[in-house]
């Protein structure tokens, strides 16, 4: 089966959502014909008016590029994970997941090893949640610092600074999970 168009995309969405063509194109300050020739392929928008779609759609822009997820395995096996490098983190970081474009959270894998750090304190948009398998972390939101051991989790927004370190003298291991992806 070929993969739908953007246009088709926005169309199947709408429908979804039980909304019509003006209700659309109030919401997202467009006109309701300019819609209707996106959806028939007619008219290629910009990517600001795909962001402005994707807001009244409650979609991410990413998720109208994203391919058919024929391919995306409910099971992903460690073969299947994928290193990400992460600019400025001292650790061996691996996606759990093969397809993130049409997901909401990103889990990782992440093993620390002693005295492995991140950037300084940084901050986006999201939330993070992290379960400590083995090791300790030592995790710095805000102006806190919390030392998180094992079998112990943690949930932040991103908003905040954060930043962490390996204090430990052994490796640290975290199941941790980014909501939005953001890798």
């Amino acid at each position: 089966m070929p993969a739908l168009s953007i246009g088709q995309k926005i169309a199947q969405w709408r429908k979804e959502k039980g909304m019509t063509l003006q209700q659309l194109a109030a919401k997202a300050h467009l006109t309701a014909p300019f819609i209707s020739q996106i959806e028939h392929d007619k008219a290629s928008p910009s990517i600001s008016t795909l962001k402005t779609i994707a807001q009244a759609l409650d979609v991410r822009v990413i998720d109208f590029f994203a391919d058919e997820l024929i391919d995306d395995p409910v099971v992903t096996t460690p073969d299947q994970w994928t290193r990400v490098l992460i600019p400025g983190w001292q650790s061996n970081t691996k996606r759990l997941v093969r397809i993130v474009a049409s997901k909401r959270m990103e889990p990782f894998l992440t093993t620390i090893k002693a005295g492995g750090k991140s950037r300084e304190p940084y901050s986006h948009p999201g939330e993070e949640f992290g379960f400590v398998l083995e090791g300790e972390i030592t995790i710095t939101v805000g102006n806190e610092v919390y030392t998180v051991g094992p079998m112990c989790s943690f949930y932040y927004s991103s908003l905040l600074p954060h930043s962490w370190v390996n204090k430990g003298k052994k490796t640290c291991k975290i199941i941790w999970v980014v909501s939005p992806p953001s890798w």
